[in-house]
């Protein structure tokens, strides 16, 4: 379960940020809120008024001594009123600082230390894996396996299975097809419960939305069945085989999937790192759950950099390292492209050094674990607070110190473009969202058009304009920043696959992108710019005629349900985006279950589905005398966008939204 975890030019850009950051499950609704109000206007603020600064932040110099990257990461933690810091720096051979900064209880004062247990998140994944790939050189079971043969009891739906069965290896690599869980699982308090009771309480996030082994789409509830396949192989609760044959010969004394006692971890904090969450037991332990301290960490990293070795003890094999760390099962896999998301181990590039690792989140909880094999160097840290600032700022010093002499990996030389390459040119749009709630929007704001020129891919779209890719091998590229201060991708990430039954496809990351027909990219672009400019016009228009109203002589009582119920339906979906952002520090516990809020979001998408259709109505109703020419063609216009705008939120089932269902 990860945390902050966009679409060509934007799908490179979103691609890098998936890599690093994509998975997060609290952010399924403040996507809705941020994506749409953000993007579309604040984000538009902020560059005009950077533009007009011309002035750009710098970048902190790189800490040269643990004295100074200490200094720096204290400056952070009281910057971003982050209570507490839990941090490993590692080497092959051994570790180089093993530290906890701040607090592990604000309240009661209580200092953090290398001992505080601090919550890893969905780090806790890679154990099923490793798990799993024990038993694969056990003999008792193959990554290829069908999930189904193994455990019937599992309830999922795949309408592929005939052909192409959900295997082991899907669960792992996040290539199932399945929505990610639902609010109301998420929300759901498993203290007690085992894996099999969590599968029970609900199924309906198990539905495979495409091929299996097709397109990669992190879905918490993979690693979860894989955990439940190791009960069933072994006879013993996951948790105790992952202790006996992981935690304790890797070194990790003290992690626990259970809640520990109050005095050994760390309290979890909202961003303003005074308020505290509750302790959360997730449904699925396997996916998220594991408490750990920096020393249990400081091994854990030790483990990847030796190779599957610890203490002297070859834990697992070297192989099993290798195969977690290289993607398989997706079609971009498949076709040659090694970045991307393996065994619960994912790559990264950052100011061109390739990382391996994970990172991890829960309410209260940010985690990063990476490592560089090629450079016998990792590193692990958590903080207590949701806050990604100060997250992303202790990421970079950390990874300024550590690479602070090391030599970048050599740019792989530039290629041809493929033969093919102009069958590729055209529009597309992502196709594999992680939540199918927000596909909606990802649909709308992630379409992005390809062209080639000069030898380059050249991608358009909102988040970026004219983002180019080199080719280097066949079908792959490597991103090329426009910032010329940024450091060149020395691996490629992006690939176009080969054509299949289900259209054609690239992939940049692990953001899938299918080519649609210009027609239809086009038309939904006007048509989302024609719904957005009626919001606009609407709450432009209302300040006029309301004031209005007041002078006798300027009321027009025929024109007045006119202007009054497309009023009422933007005002709804204002409401919506704001009962979104209102509740954008805890949406599981809001919207999880029946509660005001949840209820209010529901009751205000019915409005404005219903205000829209009694505004049409209003509009057919009013009489020829009474209504100026002008007034009926705005209100027709306006009232034709709200209808548009009504009827695609009631395709994707946004009308009358139980989040909590």
């Amino acid at each position: 379960m990860d945390k902050r975890s966009s679409s060509c030019g934007a799908c490179l850009r979103l691609a890098r940020a998936r890599r690093g950051a994509r998975q997060t499950f609290v952010d399924v609704f403040s996507q809705l809120a941020h994506r749409a109000q953000a993007r579309l206007i604040l984000g538009a603020v902020l560059l005009f008024l950077a533009g007009c600064s011309g002035a750009k932040k710098e970048k902190p110099k790189p800490a040269q001594s643990l004295d100074e990257l200490r200094t720096q990461l204290e400056t952070i933690l009281k910057e971003t009123h982050t209570p507490g810091l839990s941090i490993a720096i590692v080497h092959r051979d051994a570790p180089e600082w093993i530290a906890a900064l701040g607090k592990a209880d604000v309240a009661a004062g209580r200092a953090a230390t290398p001992e505080t247990l601090f919550r890893i998140g969905s780090v806790s994944k890679a154990f099923a894996s490793l798990s799993i790939l024990k038993l694969v050189d056990d003999h008792k079971l193959s990554l290829d396996d069908p999930v189904h043969k193994l455990a019937p009891e599992v309830w999922f739906e795949n309408r592929w299975e005939s052909t192409d069965p959900i295997r082991v290896v899907h669960l792992l690599e996040h290539t199932t097809g399945w929505d990610d869980l639902h609010l109301r699982e998420y929300s759901k308090d498993g203290a007690g419960m085992n894996l099999r009771d969590a599968f029970d309480f609900d199924h309906h996030s198990r539905v495979s939305r495409w091929r299996p082994g097709s397109r990669v789409s992190y879905c918490n509830s993979g690693p979860a069945v894989a955990a439940y396949l190791v009960e069933k192989v072994t006879g013993q609760r996951f948790e105790d085989y992952v202790q006996q044959n992981l935690f304790a010969p890797i070194g990790m004394k003290t992690a626990t999937y259970f809640q520990p006692p109050p005095a050994s971890t760390t309290m979890l904090y909202h961003e303003d790192g005074a308020t505290p969450y509750p302790y959360w037991n997730v449904i699925f332990r396997p996916a998220g759950s594991i408490n750990a301290s920096a020393n249990d960490m400081a091994a854990y990293v030790r483990f990847y950099l030796n190779r599957g070795m610890a203490n002297g003890i070859q834990v697992t094999p070297s192989a099993d390292i290798d195969r977690m760390e290289t993607p398989a099962s997706g079609w971009a896999a498949k076709d040659g492209l090694k970045a991307g998301y393996g065994l619960s181990n994912y790559w990264k590039v950052r100011d061109g050094f390739v990382y391996h690792g994970h990172n991890g989140g829960v309410n209260g909880g940010l985690t990063e674990m990476s490592y560089m094999p090629d450079h016998d160097v990792g590193y692990f840290y958590s903080i207590n607070s949701g806050n990604g600032e100060a997250f992303q700022r202790i990421d970079k010093a950390v990874r300024a110190y550590i690479t602070r002499k090391l030599e970048k990996p050599a740019l792989p030389p530039i290629a041809a473009l493929p033969p093919n390459a102009a069958d590729y040119a055209g529009w597309y749009e992502p196709d594999n969202p992680r939540n199918e709630l927000t596909r909606f929007m990802e649909r709308l704001f992630g379409i992005a058009f390809v062209h080639f020129r000069d030898g380059k891919l050249l991608a358009i779209s909102l988040d970026g304009w004219n983002e180019p890719s080199l080719p280097v091998s066949g079908a792959q590229f490597r991103d090329v920043p426009n910032d010329p201060k940024e450091a060149p991708e020395p691996v490629a990430s992006l690939a176009l696959l080969t054509p299949n039954q289900d259209g054609r496809f690239f992939e940049a990351g692990t953001q899938m992108m299918k080519q649609i027909p210009a027609w239809l990219a086009i038309s939904q672009s006007v048509l989302s710019a024609f719904c957005i400019l009626t919001i606009l016009a609407i709450l432009l228009y209302a300040p006029f005629w309301v004031l209005g109203g007041f002078r006798k002589r300027r009321r027009r009582p025929a024109e007045r349900w006119m202007r009054i119920w497309p009023l009422i339906a933007v005002l709804s979906l204002i409401s919506c985006a704001l009962i979104v952002a209102l509740n954008d520090s805890d949406p599981i516990t809001e919207f999880g279950s029946p509660t005001f809020w949840s209820i209010g979001l529901c009751c205000a998408t019915i409005l404005f589905a219903v205000a829209s259709v009694v505004s049409a109505v209003a509009v057919w109703r009013a009489p020829t005398d009474g209504v100026r020419r002008g007034v009926r063609r705005f209100s027709t216009i306006v009232t034709t966008g709200l209808l548009i705008a009504a009827a695609y939120f009631a395709y994707w089932g946004l009308i009358g939204l139980r989040t909590w269902a």
